[in-house]
């Protein structure tokens, strides 16, 4: 075990409490749901950018690079100033979504370079340019051009001419939970000397000013480089700030007068440090040197290529003084006593154990052991990695993996958000219109949300969606098993899920469907950490599936309207795929009838399915359930090849394809020929079992066997479930042999759905034959769009109309590998279609694996393709081992699109490498093969 696993298994066992600081505080917290309190929900304009240095926050904070702790009581973040702009750079700037031609969009260049598990070690870069930010251009630029025209970035401005920018690396080090080494360093890449003010900040998060807590923590000046912070729960902590030029303090309240033209009670505001340097109005910082928001502020004049560090060190005076205030995972929210000994998956625990690993610094100076410990922290955290990486990866390979899971461990947040509450207002605020209780997420009234959550993004997506979070576990598992599983305990917690069984979608509509992936994520994870330790966790396992139990019946209940194993459900996170805004109800009734919604039941059934047999081996009433849930996807494969015996079915026997068919009122059944992965998701339903697991469970058997003598029509449709396959397995999957085979040859034809860089959305077919539907006299077409949207469904951020996407992707290449276990080696297929060359399964997930990794790697030329929409962004001549993981991919040259830091689900590609180099199969491409 080395240093980083230590350090894990010491955080999971309650015996150190690494996880109590972390990279938790939001990216953007204005322009978010939470925030909002208008009476029409126009988020992004009730709280916007320029408002977000003067108000305070009710729900969360946001920062550049920045810490607190895991319940968002004490922050820490960078602000810096060029002294050009009118603003300091505390937060990044990114356009609302109706500023944006394509949505919301971030217009900073940063990377996420390293970050541990126990966030021992964390290190970003921040990219600010030294002449006058384009704020205003930005926002017009982008304004006046269209949905068919590219985004306007930072680097199609003169921003960045002539390298006149810094490079600041940001890196954080723990000596021990509660003793925390921080240090920027900045270097000038221009051709002149340039000037750059460092102001690391710390604050309070505003608690008082709603009238629910009076108490009021403070920061005070202790010795002229320290700043003392006292919480009456988190305890007391020191910031040593190493020759700072001034400390400067204020209060994190709202400036009134400038956000509503109200007189302020005190002249000591959120935006006073920000007024005081960038408008020398000195007189607005308190000389008492105290308040809830404080900086250090260091000025520099650094010279062409050099660079300039600070130091600074953040820790706990008081240990074991503050009491204990952090309820187990399973407590109600409110907490229960510090007695309680239940597990916390996740989150930090109640105890605290000082590390030894460092004798504790010389008092008279905090930096005296600073550099070693910097070191040791990095270098254990290659350690770590090394032993996570299989030993054949090249160097090219391992840099992507990590900064993919580095990516993900930095869009930890703390998500604050509790609905009732939100609803009522705060008593000493105005109320909020009444028009909310019929608004949005009215119906979510028990949602209470005060946890560490993975998110999709922090400045573009700063919320959990259910089934980003279901993928972003995959990869979490890879590292932090006991985390991932604390993120899935956490949506089906009963704070969480609502009474009727639905999970949170996301904050725009918590009431949205999301597919229903957690219980396959559920099971990989904990396929995952058996494989690591040899043991999985069944108490996880069971006490989940209890919850999806739920999950599954609302689906039946609220998303099967005829009750004939046909689901609809909306857009299910596929924003525009469809011919229709798919959430959005026909005025005449009609409804649509969706392949992949009643994929997603298929797959779902056979998830609990096969949860349900794990169980079994040890208590054999789950023998009942398993019997159960195999029934259910007999009738979601009856179904979808006779729609409700109608004699219609998903399937079109013409085009050897699946579709969604719309049903009107008038009983007539309308296949929509729009050829996308919604017709391939049928492939995602598919399990193999052994069968000497099915003779160990005599029940479950027996009644298999009743279903095979009995209900042979039903048995019929479920792919050679009576004939055995390699190693002894049986089969269960909605594609028969032949249909299996006509999905494959339109999915691997290059001029359908298989691209360079993976699956596309869209087939390529639509690009010279759209779909065309008219509707009411108005014609709806489906177009291949490889890159970022032309429609404005759902934002128009997004597009599923040709990209590559990774979840799907991910899907499908285990799917594979399912079939594969199957059929075997014997079973091959033409790959890709039309070329000659024939692939079992198993070389075909292979294939699609190492497709999707090569987004990341350099070619011949010495290109990688993600950069092809943003080179601009990337120095050459310093930025060949950064990467960015985007939401996702343009479908004929890989270039990266949507959120350029969407390392969520995107981080899959750290399992595709994992996996792939402990099979020996991963692909060598371009410079890695000569």
């Amino acid at each position: 075990m080395n240093a980083e696993q230590a350090r894990i298994e010491q955080n999971n066992s309650q015996k150190q409490r690494w996880h109590l600081w972390g990279p938790y505080l939001s990216d953007r917290q204005w322009g978010t749901v939470r925030e909002d309190y208008s009476a029409n929900g126009d988020a992004w304009n009730y709280l916007p950018h320029d408002h977000a240095r003067s108000r305070a926050y009710r729900w969360g904070e946001d920062g550049l690079a920045g810490i607190c702790d895991y319940k968002q009581r004490l922050c820490f973040a960078w602000a810096f100033w060029n002294s050009q702009d009118p603003i300091l750079k505390e937060r990044l700037f990114g356009l609302t979504g109706p500023q944006g031609n394509h949505g919301e969009d971030v217009k900073e260049l940063y990377w996420y370079l390293d970050n541990t598990p126990s966030h021992s070690y964390m290190r970003m870069l921040y990219r600010y340019p030294q002449t006058r930010f384009p704020y205003q251009e930005l926002v017009s630029r982008n304004g006046s051009r269209s949905r068919m025209e590219s985004e306007f970035e930072l680097w199609h401005t003169n921003a960045l001419a002539e390298q006149r920018y810094f490079d600041i690396e940001i890196a954080y080090a723990k000596r021990t939970p509660e003793d925390i080494l921080i240090r920027a360093t900045a270097t000038n890449r221009g051709p002149e000397q340039a000037i750059l003010h460092f102001l690391p900040t710390i604050w309070f998060r505003n608690t008082w000013s709603w009238g629910r807590d009076a108490g009021k923590p403070v920061l005070r000046e202790d010795t002229p480089a320290m700043i003392e912070a006292s919480h009456d729960v988190l305890g007391r902590y020191q910031l040593h700030c190493e020759n700072a030029d001034e400390l400067l303090f204020t209060e994190n309240e709202s400036n009134l007068e400038r956000l509503w033209g109200v007189p302020n009670r005190s002249p000591f505001l959120k935006d006073s440090i920000n007024d005081a340097i960038t408008q020398n109005k000195i007189e607005l910082i308190n000389r008492e040197k105290v308040g809830t928001k404080a900086a250090a502020h260091y000025r520099f004049e650094i010279p062409p290529g050099e660079r300039v560090s600070i130091r600074l060190r953040l820790t706990r005076t008081d240990l074991g003084g503050a009491r204990a205030s952090r309820a187990p995972v399973g407590a109600s929210p409110t907490g229960l006593s510090s007695s309680s000994k239940q597990e916390v998956r996740g989150e930090a625990p109640q105890t605290a154990r000082e590390a030894r690993a460092f004798p504790r610094q010389d008092s008279r100076d905090p930096f005296s052991d600073f550099d070693e410990i910097i070191a040791t922290r990095q270098n254990e955290a290659t350690e770590f990695y090394d032993t996570i990486a299989p030993p054949n990866l090249t160097s090219e390979d391992k840099a992507i993996q990590r900064q993919a899971l580095a990516g993900l461990l930095w869009t930890k947040q703390f998500y604050y958000y509790i609905v009732e509450e939100w609803l009522k207002g705060d008593p000493a605020s105005p109320l909020p219109p009444a028009s909310r209780w019929n608004g949005r997420n009215a119906r979510w009234r028990h949602l209470y949300n005060e946890r560490i959550m993975s998110m999709p993004d922090s400045w573009e997506f700063p919320w959990y969606a259910s089934w980003d979070l279901a993928f972003h576990c995959i990869p979490l598992a890879l590292v932090d098993p006991h985390f991932a599983k604390g993120q899935l305990d956490t949506v089906v917690r009963e704070w969480y899920q609502h009474p009727n069984g639905q999970l949170p979608a996301y904050e725009w509509n918590f009431g949205d469907v999301n597919p229903p992936v957690v219980g396959w994520a559920a099971w990989r994870v904990f396929q995952i950490e058996r494989k690591q330790t040899g043991k999985g966790d069944r108490a996880f396992l069971e006490t989940i599936f209890h919850k999806l139990l739920l999950a599954f019946t609302w689906w039946v209940n609220r998303k099967d309207s005829e009750g004939k194993n046909i689901f609809e459900g909306g857009f299910l996170g596929l924003d525009n795929i469809g011919v229709f805004d798919r959430s959005a109800a026909f005025p005449d009734g009609s409804h649509l009838e969706q392949s992949d919604s009643t994929s997603w039941m298929g797959m779902f059934s056979l998830n609990l399915m096969r949860i349900a047999i794990e169980l079994a081996r040890e208590d054999h009433v789950y023998e009942n359930i398993a019997t159960k849930f195999f029934e259910h996807f007999l009738g979601i494969a009856a179904a979808m090849n006779d729609l409700g015996g109608s004699g219609i079915g998903l399937w079109n026997e013409e085009d050897e394809f699946y579709y969604d068919v719309l049903h009107t009122p008038g009983g007539r059944y309308f296949p929509l020929k729009v050829r996308s992965i919604v017709g391939l998701m049928p492939l995602l339903a598919v399990e193999t079992i052994q069968w000497q697991l099915i003779d160990a469970l005599p029940g479950f058997k027996s009644r298999l066997e009743w279903y095979l003598a009995y209900r042979s029509d039903l048995a019929s449709l479920v792919s050679r479930w009576q004939e055995r396959g390699m190693h002894e397995t049986r089969l269960l999957a909605l594609t028969r042999g032949h249909r299996m085979k006509c999905l494959l040859r339109r999915m691997l034809d290059p001029e359908e759905f298989l691209s360079d860089y993976g699956i596309r959305s869209v087939s390529k077919y639509h690009r010279d034959h759209p779909y065309r539907l008219t509707v009411q006299g108005e014609e709806k077409i489906v177009n291949y769009e490889p890159a970022e949207s032309q429609t404005g469904i759902f934002g128009g951020n997004s597009n599923w109309r040709g990209p590559v996407w990774f979840p799907i992707n991910y899907l499908l290449i285990e799917s594979l590998q399912q079939f594969h276990h199957y059929y075997g080696e014997e079973f091959k297929v033409e790959c890709p279609t039309g070329s000659g060359t024939y692939m079992s399964l198993k070389e075909v997930a292979n294939e699609l694996s190492n497709r999707l990794i090569k987004l990341w790697l350099r070619n011949e030329k010495g290109e990688r393709p993600f950069l092809r929409a943003s080179a601009g962004a990337f120095n050459s001549e310093t930025d060949s081992e950064l990467y960015w993981f985007h939401e996702y991919f343009n479908g004929d040259n890989g270039a990266g699109l949507g959120a350029s830091h969407q390392t969520g689900w995107t981080a899959l590609v750290a399992k595709l490498i994992q996996q792939q180099g402990s099979f020996g199969t991963i692909a060598l491409h371009g410079s890695r093969g000569r």
